[in-house]
């Protein structure tokens, strides 16, 4: 009997070819992994000294300029969770340190019924939310970020701790005026003074060598000046659409946090869930913040006045 030839099986289908570029929801998720896998930096000033420097020649030099600044790790929000980001980073602050997993802070809103998409309208569910998930004694301010309030939201700063602030953010970032249709979340970790000329002890606060006008605060207390030494005030804030540092001035944000009145009509016609308090937008953001203090430490008294010729406690930082 003659040998058949037995044909060859065919070929095994190719691949389905590689997406070099990932989808919107997965870059973000990317994003999210690398930022909260990322280790701490060097130092708190070193990202805070990239945009300072970038924009020094802005900077009035017939002033001197003092940085207090905590480092907070940043994270790409995925959907609307603006201020369960800012809270994550503000977490990073806590002493002794806690770590608290995004996932944690988003299944606990929900679970609270403070959220329904990760949105958070209302500045008194935020400090309820923070004391839960951080288990830190957390203060939240009422009626603006001028005025007396601007006294304690300084000394908090300046005492490393994190302060969360609604504004509404325009399209770089920043504060803008939309009357609350873009209400967004950041964490401000630290501020930029310009004080006047002799204000600042090179001995107690040195120089950096990189941007030698600027000086950095290391000595780890709250220090205090009269009011009319203070010339001009920055913040510097991280929110969850960057993975950047901001620098914005104080009276920009506190215009922006003052105004939150209204909902995006398109989001409000949008067919999706919020948790919106009665009053709305204004009576949960508007002209509130959030403090979170993140240490326990001694309190040391000083008779140094504060920022307004007050007298206060200088709290250590550790």
């Amino acid at each position: 009997m003659s040998a058949q030839k037995l044909a060859a099986p065919p070929p095994p289908p190719l691949p389905p070819p590689l997406s070099l570029t990932p989808s919107g929801s997965s870059k973000k998720k990317l994003y999210q992994a690398i930022a909260e896998g990322k280790s701490p930096v060097d130092g708190d000033y070193e990202e805070a000294k990239i945009i300072i420097g970038q924009r020094q020649s802005s900077f009035r030099k017939d002033v001197q300029w003092l940085l207090f600044n905590k480092y907070v790790p940043s994270l790409i929000q995925d959907g609307p969770q603006c201020g369960l980001v800012a809270l994550w980073m503000a977490a990073h602050l806590l002493q002794p340190p806690k770590i608290v997993s995004m996932d944690t802070v988003v299944q606990t809103a929900k679970d609270k019924g403070y959220t329904a998409q990760g949105e958070m309208f209302s500045a008194s569910d935020m400090a309820k939310l923070a004391e839960e998930v951080c288990g830190c004694r957390v203060q939240r301010l009422s009626g603006g970020m001028m005025t007396d309030n601007t006294t304690i939201i300084l000394k908090h700063l300046s005492s490393g701790q994190p302060v969360l602030v609604p504004y509404d953010e325009d399209f770089n970032h920043e504060p803008c005026l939309r009357n609350g249709h873009k209400a967004h979340w950041a964490v401000v970790s630290g501020i930029l003074l310009g004080l006047s000329q002799g204000c600042v002890d090179g001995k107690l606060f040195p120089p950096d060598i990189t941007l030698p006008w600027l000086h950095l605060s290391h000595n780890g207390a709250c220090v205090s000046w009269p009011t009319d030494r203070i010339e001009e005030v920055y913040v510097l804030a991280k929110q969850g659409k960057s993975l950047r540092y901001q620098l914005w001035k104080f009276e920009t944000v506190a215009q922006s946090n003052t105004q939150l009145k209204e909902m995006d009509p398109q989001r409000v016609n949008d067919g999706t869930q919020y948790v919106l308090p009665s009053g709305g937008v204004q009576e949960g953001l508007a002209g509130e913040v959030v403090l979170l203090h993140t240490k326990h430490s001694c309190l040391i008294r000083n008779n140094t006045e504060d920022l307004w010729g007050r007298q206060w406690i200088v709290t250590p930082v550790f």
